[in-house]
């Protein structure tokens, strides 16, 4: 299916979520609970123990389906779980049980580098400054204090200043942004191959599960099913020919029945006292 960009403007009004894991025990967790926005890349986190429903409810975090049931297509968190296990490689010790007191480091070394998306850092989209290291801090401490003089009035009025700028920041994270995301989809349709479906067609269904719990000669493949409706965007809406119950699912996970239409005839006999 061809790739369907997400671009937002406000800050924090659209968030990707994911849990990573499990890893080495530390203090009792073994999971990351990621959040990601997508709009200035800032990323929340929180170490569970477990990675059930209740540790995730305790968030507030509200169900809402949006890609079908098809977690490919929330690609900015699978990014971000990558180069937040990068960075955590670099920064837990060699028996790797302290990465839950790691994170904060991990997340610091995340949001202040430069990112292509942005044209930025996630830091200065968000409070409208880059970042500075302590080395770089007291590295400029004599010249801040020989410019301001501390004067007070100055320092906020230039604060006011930066303040005022944010607006230009996330227009011109938004324009990057979009600018990129058209390249990564050119990118990707070219490398894919146009299925194209129709109302009433049979497909099968590709059942991910058997992936990780593999049957004995048993094919990925599901039962053929019915297509009911098929979306702009990539989803289709297909019909259990057992049950007639419709459901929606990602393109994707569908591919041509090409075997002879299969009809679901019921007959009932009717049985006699002998």
């Amino acid at each position: 299916m061809p790739l369907q960009n997400i671009l937002e403007v406000e800050l924090f009004d659209v968030w990707g979520i994911d849990l990573m894991g499990p890893f080495p025990p530390s203090w009792g967790n073994i999971y990351i609970l990621v959040a990601v926005n997508y709009v200035s890349k800032w990323v929340e986190a929180m170490a569970l123990p477990k990675n059930d429903a209740n540790s995730v409810l305790k968030y507030r975090v509200k169900h809402n389906i949006a890609t079908t049931y098809h977690p490919q297509k929330n690609g900015q968190v699978e990014v971000s779980n990558r180069e937040i296990k990068q960075i955590m490689e670099k920064v837990v010790n060699p028996t790797r049980k302290d990465w839950s007191s790691r994170l904060d480091e991990a997340f610091w070394a995340y949001h202040t580098p430069f990112k292509t998306p942005l044209g930025m850092s996630p830091f200065k989209l968000l409070y409208g400054k880059p970042c500075h290291s302590p080395i770089e801090l007291e590295h400029k401490a004599f010249w801040a204090i020989k410019k301001l003089n501390m004067d007070w009035i100055n320092a906020g009025n230039n604060r006011i200043v930066e303040l005022n700028e944010m607006k230009e920041f996330k227009a011109q994270a938004y324009k990057n942004a979009k600018l990129y995301k058209k390249g990564t989809k050119r990118w990707h349709d070219k490398k894919i191959l146009p299925r194209q479906f129709e109302p009433k067609q049979q497909v099968l269904l590709f059942n991910s599960r058997l992936q990780l719990f593999p049957g004995k000669l048993k094919s990925c493949w599901s039962e053929p099913f019915e297509i009911a409706h098929v979306y702009p965007h990539g989803a289709v809406e297909v019909k259990d020919m057992n049950t007639g119950l419709t459901f929606k699912v990602n393109g994707q996970q569908w591919k041509n029945y090409w075997g002879a239409p299969i009809t679901r005839d019921k007959h009932s006999i009717a049985l006699q006292n002998a």
